[in-house]
């Protein structure tokens, strides 16, 4: 327990004072009781008590102020609380692959449907954001609690070309820098303000992203040097890989297609919006990345979070079901001097009560 005031506990002083006080107090009365010549008529009109009960109110009373005064300095914990600022920030990769058909009915179709009772089970103070990526990334939702908007974004997902692990990294820090201004944005050098992580007892944002990909980084800054960063600014990153090591034909849904599957394959056509065109067969789109487990390894022990392996819709809403319970709770110094504002109340209370009941006269 730490004092967030100390100099106040000073104060503590008038312990031994009022002490030195009820000492003398009862010296006098013994004096004073000696001047009169029938002891016994006083002793007689005096009613009987324990040396206890004479004393117990006084110890209870000093009890209650030692509280009272400790509770001034400010006392503070270090507990375990819910964080109610915490920021969820969801990095998807909706690359062409994504629409593979070895996860039925296909990757992206499962990956939304989990991606969507996640939303669904957060605490409502929860803020969340969605950042897409495929060969760029961006944030289709900035960090907040709309649900709905939330949820519409996820529905409405497309596929495009190209996976940049690392920019979707980027793209998830500076949502999370919009929120957080403990955090600083990907573009800003922290050089010397750099955090340095005591291994033995980390210290963490209570701000995550969660990044799925179910494949290996292609495009835009390298994966572990984006996870540096984040590192940089507690950052932590829970990777997942989804996919099996078989993957079969693609069939994209109408709104998954993206609007780049008219360029040839080429261009950056997509943007993640709407689309519209109708469900098919793509077998020429058929050239899948594997899943680069080791760097998603790597970009979680670097940011302190945790990688996760998908090949089925169980497996990846059991995983999403289990996020929760790595975010929820956190360390953190909380002032405690109500407690002993409380007790001390109570003890003051109690004193002056038995003091009242058992000094009375009949």
């Amino acid at each position: 327990m730490t004092v967030l005031w100390p100099w106040l506990l000073l104060t503590l002083l008038l312990v031994p004072i009022l002490v030195g006080l009820y000492i003398w107090n009862l010296r006098r009365k013994r004096k004073f009781a000696v001047r009169f010549s029938n002891v016994s008529l006083i002793r007689a009109a005096v009613p009987k008590r324990s040396r206890w009960r004479q004393h117990l109110p006084f110890v209870l009373f000093l009890l209650g102020v030692s509280s009272l005064l400790l509770a001034m300095s400010r006392p503070a914990s270090v507990i375990e609380v819910p964080l109610s600022r915490t920021s969820i920030i969801l990095a998807l990769d909706v690359s062409r692959s994504m629409c593979a058909t070895d996860v039925p009915p296909n990757r992206l179709t499962v990956a939304q449907e989990a991606a969507l009772e996640f939303i669904d089970e957060q605490a409502d103070g929860t803020k969340m954001g969605i950042v897409a990526f495929a060969g760029f990334a961006e944030i289709i939702v900035p960090p907040t609690n709309d649900k709905e908007q939330l949820t519409s974004a996820i529905e409405n997902l497309t596929t495009s070309l190209g996976t940049a692990i690392g920019s979707a990294t980027l793209k998830s820090i500076d949502a999370i820098a919009e929120i957080n201004e403990a955090v600083e944005f990907s573009a800003v050098n922290l050089g010397d303000r750099a955090f340095d992580q005591d291994l033995d007892n980390p210290i963490y944002q209570p701000d995550i992203i969660v990044l799925l990909t179910d494949g290996a980084n292609s495009q835009g800054i390298f994966p572990l040097d984006a996870a540096l960063l984040a590192a940089e600014r507690q950052v932590r990153v829970f990777t997942i890989g989804f996919g099996t090591d078989n993957p079969t034909e693609m069939v994209c849904t109408g709104q998954q297609i993206g609007s780049d599957a008219f360029s040839g394959g080429f261009g950056n056509g997509g943007g993640f919006g709407g689309g519209g065109f109708g469900g098919g067969n793509f077998g020429g789109f058929r050239q899948f990345l594997v899943i680069d487990e080791q760097t998603l390894q790597d970009v979680a022990m670097i940011t302190g979070g945790e990688y996760y392996r998908a090949e089925n819709s169980d497996q990846l809403f059991d995983i999403f079901r289990n996020l929760p319970t790595e975010i929820t709770l956190q360390e953190q110094e909380t002032e405690i001097s109500f407690v002993f504002s409380l007790i001390g109340a109570v003890f003051v209370l109690v004193s002056v009560g038995l003091s009242l009941r058992w000094n009375r006269f009949p």
